[in-house]
């Protein structure tokens, strides 16, 4: 392949970046202590292990000669840039996180950041979610953003309230069986 097709601007690389959640305008981003750390011994590890790995990789590559066809030193290079996209990710999150540590939470009856929540829909369903922050959702466990619409009709309730959820299928009531808060380590 001939060099003036293979692209290796770092120009848009901040484009990819866009699929991450965003936090509102005016918000913080509010993270839990297990998150903050998750994404902490990522940077790390990026920073410690990964990014040393490959450049010893792309120096490999590089002294083999021509690197216009050299497949390791092409995907070396593509590996770099999506790892220095990522530790730039990360660093500019953790910059701008605030720890938020529920476990000191004194009002246990409500619902607040880092609550784990049972409540019931109309069906009589009951579903169980923790609110976290947008860096740390993950579905299949019930983990849910504080800006998702659910954690917004939970937030500041208390047990036994019913709440209006604004679903596109329309409002649907949801009771609030319990809600619990991790305890301190």
């Amino acid at each position: 392949m001939n060099k003036a097709f293979v692209k290796e601007s770092d120009d848009t690389d901040d484009d990819l970046d866009l699929a991450q959640p965003d936090v509102p305008a005016g918000t913080k981003n509010y993270i839990t202590p297990a998150g903050h750390q998750r994404l902490r011994d990522e940077l790390l590890h990026l920073l410690d292990v990964e990014r040393p790995d490959i450049v010893k990789l792309l120096s490999w590559a590089a002294s083999n000669g021509d690197r216009s066809e050299n497949g390791d030193y092409i995907y070396g290079k593509r590996r770099l840039r999506e790892i220095d996209r990522r530790i730039r990710f990360l660093t500019k999150r953790l910059d701008l996180a605030e720890v938020v540590d529920s476990s000191k939470q004194e009002n246990v009856d409500q619902v607040f950041f880092g609550a784990t929540v049972d409540y019931a829909g109309d069906d009589g369903e009951s579903h169980m979610v923790t609110i976290v922050g947008v860096d740390e959702v993950d579905l299949d466990v019930g983990h849910v953003s504080w800006i998702s619409p659910i954690a917004r009709a939970l937030l500041k309730a208390k047990i036994g309230d019913t709440v209006a959820l604004h679903t596109p299928a329309g409002v649907q009531q949801i009771d609030i069986l319990d809600v619990r808060y991790p305890r301190a380590s």
